[in-house]
């Protein structure tokens, strides 16, 4: 190969951002471009062939070709500023034989732009963290548990005696319901406020990815692992809370998993050799029948007993009806500052009619309700037109086999039955009115329902409903 002439060489190291030495293996200089030279007021002639520390305040060139290690990105005070410099050792047929550094930013003005840079990265950085840190706390707390229902607020007074302990929390109750809000502000009214909440859901997590998700993995640990490896969301809610959504999704081989963290404190990512000791307060939940996925061998039973240490149970909107109104408005005041409203009454002829639906989809439903009739309204105030069909139709249908149902007071027996028949007919409407609305999309029609996709499959099978 062509070698290129000693004037190119000088030129090129002379455009370079970087002022260049060379030493030999005794620390004297053999090489100095002239920007550095000039940098440190010395002709080339009282550079050249002298001992690098009689020639470069602070230097430690004649350090590397004794210890023959790389230095990366060292501040080096130097002639009343700070330069970053390199260094490495010169190796020829595995012999130390010199060394050549490069320092960049020669002049206080340089240093004061690169210093600038840094500062907004920093600027930056910390607002990411800050954001991050702000993802990872819950935004809940008892106050935004709404229901002066007696049951709803002994099951709120229950919670907060409660939330001061590390056990774990089982918080069980159909979709829609707010078990996440529950776990919210038991975490917020715990020790560990400070710390992260983490929420997961079961359900949104691929089986396969499970144990890297929630556990981590080392570098190196499978083909596309992530250089340095990952910390698993455990590790991340070190001192905090982890709540496990839909923990009745969760599969077999991760609950012996699971069953290890609550009883050692330890988790081991994939691919490591040690274990990591965690301290994390577990609160999971689900709408499912654990206890009767142990039955069928669908959950583990240890699992179960070391989870249900405190079991939450939140009543459905349906039972606790007095709430209605009070629940309505509150998740209005929500909604008016999404859509920038403000004011907005419900008349008392839609209350009448809510409290009288039956709710299969709880809070979550009469959220998606509310949002609805606020898109559609011109006034201030939401009317009986302004609610989906489905559930005027409901409501109307409820009303006349309640009126019929009261005709026939002299037979409880039968008062029971009609009632029965008018729950399970409200449901079986609103789940065909809503898959025709989504032309037979279950998966939206759950969506609009306000309930999970398993539900909505389990009640198209008990309502032969194809």
């Amino acid at each position: 190969m062509k070698q290129l002439p000693k004037e190119w060489i000088e030129q090129i190291i002379t455009l370079l951002n970087e002022r260049i030495v060379v030493v030999d293996a005794k620390g004297i200089v053999v090489y100095m471009d002239q920007a550095y030279c000039d940098f440190i007021e010395r002709p080339v002639n009282q550079c050249i062939g002298y001992h690098v520390k009689d020639v470069i305040e602070n230097t430690r060139m004649h350090v590397i070709v004794k210890t023959g290690k790389i230095e990366l990105e060292d501040f080096h005070p130097i002639n009343g500023s700070v330069m970053i410099a390199n260094r490495f050792p010169i190796v020829v047929d595995d012999e130390i034989v010199g060394a050549v550094g490069t320092v960049m930013f020669p002049t206080p003005e340089n240093l004061r732009d690169f210093k600038n840079k840094i500062q907004q990265l920093v600027t930056d950085l910390s607002y990411y963290r800050d954001k991050v840190n702000n993802e990872l706390r819950s935004k809940y707390t008892f106050k935004d548990l709404i229901g002066n229902s007696q049951e709803f607020v002994h099951l709120k007074e229950f919670a907060e005696t409660v939330a001061g302990n590390d056990s774990s929390v089982l918080i069980t109750g159909e979709s829609g319901t707010g078990k996440e809000l529950f776990a919210n502000a038991i975490h917020n009214s715990s020790l560990r406020e400070q710390h992260p909440f983490l929420p997961i859901n079961c359900s949104a997590i691929p089986e396969e990815l499970f144990e890297s998700e929630l556990f981590g993995y080392s570098e190196g640990a499978f083909t596309d692992a992530k250089k340095g490896g990952k910390k698993g969301l455990f590790e991340i809610a070190h001192n905090g809370t982890i709540f496990l959504d839909e923990i009745g999704e969760l599969p077999l081989s991760m609950q012996s998993k699971l069953l290890r963290v609550l009883q050692e404190r330890e988790i081991q990512p994939i691919g490591a050799q040690k274990y990591i000791s965690i301290n994390v307060r577990i609160i999971v939940a689900t709408n499912r029948n654990l206890l009767k996925m142990v039955e069928n061998g669908e959950f583990r039973e240890d699992l179960y007993y070391r989870l249900n240490v405190i079991h939450i149970d939140i009543p459905p909107l349906r039972k606790r009806k007095e709430d209605i109104k009070q629940t309505a408005y509150q998740l209005l005041r929500k909604l008016e500052h999404k859509f920038y409203r403000s004011d907005v009454m419900i008349s008392k002829e839609v209350i009448k009619q809510l409290e009288m639906h039956h709710w299969p989809g709880n809070v979550r439903e009469l959220e998606n309700v509310l949002e609805r009739a606020i898109n559609m309204l011109k006034e201030n105030t939401i009317l009986l037109q302004h609610l989906p069909l489905y559930i005027r139709d409901i409501i109307l249908e409820e009303r006349m086999n309640i009126e019929q149902t009261e005709k026939n007071r002299g037979n409880e027996i039968v008062y029971l039955k009609k009632m029965k028949e008018v729950i399970a007919d409200a449901e079986k409407q609103a789940i065909q009115n809503a898959l025709s609305h989504t032309k037979g999309n279950k998966l939206e029609a759950a969506k609009l329902l306000g309930i999970g996709k398993t539900s909505l499959y389990d009640k198209c099978h008990q309502y032969s409903i194809n």
